[in-house]
């Protein structure tokens, strides 16, 4: 029997086969750095947006506090989104 669900091998460099993802040892190390640096980034945004979110007083907040919350999730475009559209000025 043949088990499908296995990590397939693929030579240093390539993608495996139908997957369109490359694995983290298949990355140079630039593009080991850039990951790291984006996702450090999005962290910091996402972290700054939900304190923000929570400290400020519920007059100053555009809508409901749990929707921004979730919204503030999403990636890059959350944090951005709440700090463009979710603060009354």
């Amino acid at each position: 029997m043949v088990d499908r669900t296995a990590p397939t091998r693929t030579a240093p460099g390539r993608k495996a086969k139908g997957s369109g993802r490359q694995r983290w040892g298949d990355l140079t190390g630039r593009q080991k750095a850039r990951v790291l640096v984006l996702a450090s980034l999005q962290l910091s945004l996402a972290a700054s947006a939900w304190v923000d979110l929570a400290t400020r007083p519920r007059g100053q907040v555009n809508g409901n506090r749990g929707t921004w919350a979730a919204v503030i999730a999403i990636n890059f475009f959350g944090p951005i989104l709440y700090f463009w559209k979710g603060i009354r000025r």
